[in-house]
């Protein structure tokens, strides 16, 4: 399986997944640690993936969904975004409905 396709199945087999540096226990970057608070703050399991870890998904995520920057946010499938449209989304109250609605859903 080549790196897009592994990018493509772990975006389509979890309703929530980031992409950050680091982890939601031990973020690496400010940017991936906010994101991965607000998250958290939602109160529903997401998986992540730690780019830092994995050269091949490092270099080529950006091309995945036209999203140059870490973190990169996708729920059912979506790009999401960011740090700052994930925090936005997050401080309307839009994004715990968003996460919520994903997990009860289930994978698609």
């Amino acid at each position: 399986m080549d790196i897009m396709e592994r990018i493509d199945k772990a975006v389509k087999d979890n309703p929530v997944i980031i992409f950050m540096k680091g982890s939601p226990q031990m973020p690496q970057c400010g940017y991936s640690s906010r994101t991965a608070q607000a998250l958290m703050a939602c109160g529903e399991e997401f998986a992540h993936v730690n780019v830092l870890a994995d050269p091949e998904v490092f270099e080529n995520l950006p091309r995945y969904a036209n999203w140059p920057t870490f973190p990169q946010v996708y729920i059912n499938g979506e790009l999401i975004g960011g740090c700052d449209i994930t925090l936005e989304l997050y401080q309307k109250g839009e994004l715990q409905k968003l996460v919520k609605d994903a997990v009860s859903k289930g994978v698609a």
